[in-house]
């Protein structure tokens, strides 16, 4: 591949002035996973020999909003009865 004129790093290899422009300039020693990449040893090195999942929340409403709810309904039943018998 041609590198562009005044560019600081070749588009496809990655090879700078730094690192020299060679031939053998290779994409390995960006840390990219290749085919035998092994998830399971990445997370064990990353987060611990036990990986935490994130918690997840309960489906529905909780019983605190019902509450609010029923109370919100009952507030507004006695206004609405109460200026209905003014």
């Amino acid at each position: 591949m041609e590198v562009p004129r005044n560019a600081r790093a070749c588009p496809e290899c990655g090879s700078d002035e730094k690192t020299g422009w060679s031939d053998d300039a290779q994409g390995q020693r960006l840390g990219l996973p290749d085919e035998e990449f092994n998830y399971d040893e990445f997370v064990k090195e990353e987060f611990g020999s036990e990986a935490k999942r994130p918690q997840v929340r309960p489906r529905g409403i909780p019983w605190l909003w019902w509450v609010v709810a029923l109370a919100l309904v009952a507030i507004f039943l006695l206004f609405f009865a109460g200026s209905l018998f003014r």
